[in-house]
């Protein structure tokens, strides 16, 4: 799962991770919860193993919607059918919806890669309390039943870090670093422990002899070394390109090529 803040780059580093997994030979799902969903722009042309998608809440919501007519609603007469049709209606109907299409997804991880490029932090939130709250629905059912009782609920999955990897994507910036942070106070406050943080489009890893830039550039050390000493259990630092990173090739080199580790001791995407 790819998390963060809005414009920090979310979308190319998932479509990056999900390309390099597909060029070593593994069949991946790429996905996305994000209303803009800009992964297909991100990829440009298709490329073997790799299938990408997403969760469209409209069309999830239509699915739902006609299953719950078609089982629920098919023995019902006029008057029923239609208090039904109302309470579909409603605006939680799209919340669940979408959770169970977010569940599905997250299932698929069992049987090959899912990358899950998330909607922006606070979209994303919301997600995952339905998801605590489904969570404590069914453990509360489960103490009610008599004998035992084997289950996996999707927040237990998103907890097991051999199942679920977060990435927190952030700016080498003081802002998006502080968002980032409480970003991950949240998920940790959900049992969520996240994998790692990349610093997206960073002037100190792009080699640049500007001195403007690089005067930039030596402000952005001190936050990748905070990050790197306080914050993050691994750190990768992408540098900033000059053309954006679109298509299989371009994002191949970016997951793939030189970043900051000989300097920060950072890890490559590719590692």
């Amino acid at each position: 799962m790819v998390m963060g803040k809005g414009g920090v780059g979310k979308t190319t580093v998932a479509a990056a991770i999900a390309v390099e997994l597909a060029r070593r030979g593994h069949k991946v799902h790429l996905t996305t919860t994000d209303p803009a969903a800009h992964v297909l722009a991100a990829i440009g042309v298709g490329v073997d193993g790799l299938r990408v998608s997403r969760i469209d809440p409209v069309a999830a919501t239509d699915a739902y919607v006609a299953h719950v007519l078609e089982t629920s609603g098919a023995g019902l007469d006029a008057g029923a059918r239609a208090l039904l049709e109302e309470d579909l209606r409603s605006p939680c109907t799209q919340e669940i919806a979408v959770f169970q299409a977010f569940s599905r997804t997250v299932a698929e991880a069992k049987r090959g890669f899912v990358v899950l490029d998330t909607a922006p932090t606070g979209h994303t939130l919301l997600l995952l309390d339905a998801t605590g709250s489904y969570h404590r629905d069914v453990i509360r059912n489960a103490e009610k039943a008599k004998g035992p009782v084997h289950l996996i609920t999707p927040l237990m999955r998103l907890q097991d870090a051999s199942y679920t990897r977060v990435l927190v994507v952030a700016l080498p910036e003081t802002t998006p670093i502080q968002e980032a942070e409480r970003l991950q106070a949240d998920l940790r406050r959900a049992g969520i422990e996240p994998w790692t943080w990349i610093l997206n489009r960073s002037l100190a890893g792009a080699g640049s002899t500007d001195l403007v830039l690089r005067a930039r550039a030596l402000l952005e050390l001190a936050h990748i070394e905070r990050v790197r000493r306080d914050i993050a259990p691994r750190v990768t630092v992408l540098p900033w390109v000059a053309e954006p990173p679109v298509g299989p090739d371009q994002l191949h080199a970016l997951a793939s090529g030189p970043t900051l580790s000989k300097k920060t001791a950072c890890p490559s995407l590719g590692s």
